[in-house]
């Protein structure tokens, strides 16, 4: 029986040790996310066709928020007003490091 007790005291011993070891590796590791790359995906169809050259509309998205891809007619099946608002969001909004972007028809 004391067997079974010291095992179950070193398992929530090892459990809260490796809780509070993960609670901190979320705070010093944590990778900022750009929050326009949401948007733009938002306003591209969502066909995930494949038709720009990168592996979906998400892919398209971050390679447009990271100046990766200069135009957005690379995106084929998107309409003529959705590329217009892509254009002026990017324009006018900044990244978390206060930069915009800078793409073309």
């Amino acid at each position: 029986m004391s067997s079974l007790v010291n095992a179950v005291g070193m398992m929530l011993v090892l459990g809260a040790f490796l809780g509070f070891a993960l609670g901190i590796a979320d705070k010093f590791l944590r990778v900022e996310a750009d929050p326009r790359v949401e948007t733009v995906t938002g306003m591209l169809p969502n066909y995930n066709c494949g038709g720009c050259g990168y592996a979906g509309c998400a892919g398209f998205a971050e390679a447009l928020v990271k100046g990766e891809a200069k135009k957005v007619t690379g995106c084929k099946p998107s309409k003529p007003e959705a590329r217009e608002a892509i254009i002026e969001y990017l324009a006018n909004t900044p990244g978390p490091d206060g930069s915009t972007v800078n793409v073309t028809l």
